[in-house]
């Protein structure tokens, strides 16, 4: 997924609201609030990219979500609707809080200076990590015929046990009779082609297919899942963990 820097810069100045709020303020588990985003973006419901952040915790870096009002509010309503005053609420006093720098005052233009550098930074990081990813599969993915999860996994060069969590997770396939078999919708939104017949001793059986359109979507999913995955903090040897350290 490329995500242009001038769209990167233009929405880090605006206010954002992470996941790990929402799962505080609803209650619900960070990780189940992330796998929703996730199935929202890749139900392409989200009017703009996700963005991630890190954050340390109990000695590992991990990765949050940062949402604007509108996917934020959507997500709430889809995890615990009933805390959507609440959010609004906090979105509310967000928006007050936000204000621009004084810049007849030199140290606070020094300042937002400094800080507007530091987000162009972080925004061309990501860039540099987003960018060949995207490339690469913009360029590699150009088939004309329905592929099917190994040949892709192949085309790919994706592990088949990483691929098959990325797709349960999204809630793009699910488990049915010891298969991955699509949902409906994508199906019917053209991404997949599902086979059955009968075998022998009249065992049936169902082959889904990702079509050549199913393939460029899936890629560019895999490709916006690569670069953000979260490097983990090296762990600490036996003695380190025995000293106080909780690593979970």
């Amino acid at each position: 997924m490329v995500i242009p820097f001038e769209t990167l810069n233009s929405q880090e100045r605006l206010p954002t609201i992470s996941s790990r709020e929402i799962a505080k303020l609803t209650g619900i588990a960070h990780s189940e609030v992330k796998r929703m985003v996730k199935s929202l973006e890749t139900t392409q419901r989200l009017s703009q990219p996700v963005m991630t952040n890190l954050y340390e915790r109990e000695g590992e870096m991990r990765q949050e979500f940062l949402l604007n009002k509108r996917d934020s509010l959507l997500t709430v309503a889809r995890v615990s609707p009933g805390f959507t005053a609440e959010l609004l609420d906090r979105w509310s006093e967000r928006e007050r809080s936000i204000s621009l720098p004084d810049f007849t005052n030199p140290a606070a233009a020094a300042h937002a200076w400094a800080e507007q550098y530091e987000k162009r930074q972080r925004a061309e990081e990501q860039l540099a990590i987003t960018l060949p990813k995207a490339e690469f599969f913009d360029a590699f993915v150009k088939v004309d015929e329905a592929l099917g999860f190994r040949q892709l996994c192949k085309m790919l060069k994706a592990k088949e046990p990483e691929f098959r969590q990325f797709l349960l997770e999204r809630n793009i396939m699910h488990r049915a009779n010891g298969a991955l078999m699509p949902s409906q919708h994508h199906i019917q939104a053209g991404y997949f082609t599902v086979h059955g017949g009968v075998g022998e001793n009249r065992h049936t059986w169902s082959q889904a297919r990702f079509t050549a359109k199913g393939v460029k979507w899936i890629a560019s999913l895999w490709a916006g899942h690569l670069a953000s995955l979260v490097p983990q903090a090296p762990r600490p040897e036996r003695g380190e963990a025995a000293a106080g350290h909780n690593w979970l």
